[in-house]
């Protein structure tokens, strides 16, 4: 016997109110921690550097303060989750119920806007980048995160031991630059080039509605309307990445600002307000790209079931 697919807006709510029951005891605890740690050198560095600093060099390579961050909100990342799991049941753990009702909400939110046909491809991309995107913008409210400092050796100041890995304009940019490149394989895999073109380029216009006359020139027009669509996409990875980038360092300045100010109270109204920043931007860049995805690849999903309604009302006929 099939049970009845539970709503969407059932399946995130039970998700998030599984999930924020343990995150709202951490906020409160890491709010006072992380806004009562003492910053002696984020007071003379007047907030965040406008650039990751290098901690070491491993070769030519430098590992910066930000990568260190990303790394270790992968590792987390992966036990938290594998920890959660472990081995999948027919009744699932608590922790294996959290994921699955996340998982299920996540795909269930981006099938109508991606397409059915590329729904479970692009799962893995967007509910990586929406998972990955929100702990590293929350990461900077944990306790140490910019506010533990070293001596830099060569100018004899301070510098951020650890910093959160989306207020370093490169980790932006490399999420937005993976989005761009996934972006367009999905459309060339479950589109085409050739409906990719017609998209872009092509004469929407119905040429049994309209004079000839006109039909043919509106080719120059959507011709004209494709190379403004092709600077759009190109400067979508760039919109990507200083979105998210501005938020979060806009919202790490605020909080080293507001804690010199007053360390235990004031920063910690703050603190919240952070955290649902970052929730909102991590969903808004998970968003886009499942609009730009969906915008070439929903098409086909949409003439599937045009061409099923007709042949079901001809049949009924």
């Amino acid at each position: 016997m099939n049970r009845l697919p539970t709503p969407v807006p059932s399946l995130i709510s039970q998700a998030l109110r599984a999930f924020m029951f343990p995150v709202k005891k951490l906020a409160l605890l890491t709010a006072l921690l992380a806004t009562g740690l003492p910053a002696r050198a984020a007071e003379e560095a007047h907030g965040v550097a406008s650039m990751a600093e290098p901690l070491f060099h491993v070769g030519p390579l430098p590992i910066t303060n930000s990568m260190v961050t990303s790394w270790v909100v992968a590792v987390v990342l992966i036990l938290v989750i594998r920890l959660a799991i472990k081995r999948p049941k027919l009744v699932p753990s608590r922790g294996q119920g959290v994921v699955e009702h996340l998982i299920q909400g996540v795909l269930d939110l981006i099938n109508p806007i991606v397409g059915r046909k590329v729904a479970k491809p692009a799962f893995p991309l967007l509910v990586g980048l929406f998972i990955f995107i929100l702990i590293q913008n929350w990461s900077g409210l944990f306790p140490g995160v910019g506010t533990v400092y070293m001596v830099d050796h060569a100018t004899g100041g301070w510098k951020e031991f650890v910093r959160p890995g989306n207020a370093d304009m490169n980790g932006t940019i490399a999420l937005a630059v993976v989005s761009f490149i996934c972006w367009l394989y999905f459309i060339m895999r479950y589109a085409g080039p050739r409906l990719v073109l017609f998209d872009i380029f092509g004469n929407k216009a119905d040429r049994r509605e309209i004079p000839a006359v006109i039909y043919y020139f509106l080719f120059v027009i959507f011709f004209g309307v494709g190379l403004i669509e092709v600077v759009s996409i190109i400067f979508r990875p760039v919109s990507l990445s200083f979105r998210l980038f501005g938020n979060v360092f806009g919202g790490e300045n605020l909080m080293h600002a507001m804690s010199s100010m007053g360390r235990w109270g004031l920063p910690i109204p703050f603190y919240f307000l952070e955290v649902l920043i970052g929730f909102v931007q991590a969903l808004v860049f998970t968003l886009l790209v499942s609009v730009y995805i969906g915008l070439i690849c929903n098409h086909g999903d949409d003439h599937h079931e045009e061409g099923h309604g007709e042949n079901k009302a001809g049949a009924h006929h």
